[in-house]
């Protein structure tokens, strides 16, 4: 059994997805971590402390543990103040592998814990596998550049890595053409979904059981709101349906992120006031991961309106739930949904065509077949298949030799 090092050093899996910097990356790290402790294998994961409330060490399952590393002070940093402390962190949890028993390999998410893999391999002679989440030349290309010094970052971090995981072949591809990436070290391990809590159920009695009016069409966006993730679009697809006469109303869950956070929360507020939709638009606060499924099961559309999306988990557990998605065609997103099968890719950032295409699929004939077809295709994504995919990975680095930077 393999003995992995999880580094999450700017968000841990333990935080509430949707708020700050948390997102699909704390769902990743947590499943993917909890299955492979269920597979027999031990996962530690190391992530900077943010508060004094946490202990030292959270257990959060046989085999799984969370360690709240010091690493400037205890307290939320935005990303510039981040890279502060990354050394500091770096120290600190080189420490902690001498303490405890040097891993069989580091897992880093994100470009900041690949800045701590980088080192700690060369340093420790251990394999680095790196998941990048996001990367600073797709949203360049694809919607604007964040920092030249991040991509030069990204660019080191890819020569070097033992293994860089891509969540889908989309992904596998922007490594090659704007890193170039060895392709050989790339390897395609799609994340996966807890059916247990996604999955499909009776819409009305999830509309009751959150407070919901059962008679009106429900748009639902999940995500954290920055410019990025397209919670304007979203709102403008339901001022457009409202214009056409449709009894339609949008949730959207989740809380302000990054620089521009709380300058989009607020341009949303505004617009809302504007649109006259007060009572057809609800802000909900950040939701349990789990609890999301109650809303995806109580959504008539859910909205995933993104202008990059390396893989997309909302649009996947959303299809888990038999709930249809209109989304971006971008990114990961083109691998998950089928066209008019099982949801609708949308080119265009006009709210009208959405309107045009959430139309679609709130009147198409067809649409117990596409929540049924929604939920075979998530069908074939979960964890455990994702964890076994990184165990036979790690087991496969340990007999070869390191790459050279």
């Amino acid at each position: 059994m393999a003995r992995l090092a999880v580094l999450s050093y700017h968000t841990s899996p333990l935080a509430q997805p949707g708020t700050g910097d948390g997102g699909g990356m704390n769902v990743y790290v947590r499943e993917l971590s909890s299955a492979l402790a269920r597979l027999g294998h031990e996962v530690d994961v190391y992530t900077r402390r943010d508060n004094l409330i946490v202990h030292d060490t959270e257990f959060v399952e046989p085999g799984f543990r969370v360690h709240h590393v010091e690493a400037g002070p205890p307290t939320a940093l935005d990303r510039d103040g981040l890279t502060d402390y990354v050394g500091e962190f770096t120290d600190a949890v080189k420490v902690l592998f001498e303490r405890d028993g040097t891993p069989d390999a580091i897992h880093a998410n994100y470009w900041l814990s690949g800045l701590t893999g980088h080192r700690l391999k060369h340093e420790l002679n251990i394999p680095l596998i790196m998941t990048f989440h996001t990367l600073e030349r797709v949203k360049a290309d694809t919607f604007e550049a964040e920092s030249d010094d991040r991509a030069f970052q990204e660019a080191a971090i890819v020569t070097c890595a033992d293994a860089i995981l891509a969540s889908c072949d989309v992904e596998a591809a922007q490594f090659v053409r704007l890193y170039n990436a060895e392709p050989s070290r790339v390897h395609v391990v799609p994340l996966g979904v807890e059916h247990a809590f996604f999955s499909p159920g009776y819409r009305p009695q999830a509309r009751r059981a959150l407070g919901l009016d059962e008679k009106s069409v429900l748009l639902l966006f999940v995500g954290r709101l920055q410019e990025l993730k397209g919670a304007d679009l979203a709102l403008e697809t339901l001022i457009e349906l409202r214009s056409r006469g449709r009894d339609a109303s949008l949730a959207i869950i989740g809380g302000p992120s990054g620089p521009d956070g709380r300058a989009t929360l607020s341009q949303l507020h505004q617009r809302v006031i504007e649109a006259g939709v007060i009572n057809e638009v609800c802000f909900v606060a950040p939701q349990a991961h789990r609890r999301l499924s109650s809303w995806m099961r109580a959504a008539d559309v859910t909205l995933v309106p993104s202008r990059a999306e390396s893989f997309g988990l909302v649009a996947l557990e959303s299809s888990a739930c038999g709930t249809p998605v209109v989304a971006s065609d971008v990114g990961g997103l083109t691998t998950l949904i089928d066209e008019g099968v099982t949801g609708y890719l949308v080119t265009e950032r006009d709210a009208a065509h959405w309107a045009d295409i959430v139309e679609l699929a709130l009147d198409s004939e067809d649409a117990t077949a596409m929540s049924n077809a929604a939920v075979l295709r998530a069908r074939e994504y979960t964890w455990r298949r994702a964890g076994e995919s990184l165990a036979a990975l790690i087991d496969q680095l340990a007999s070869e030799s390191l790459a050279h930077c």
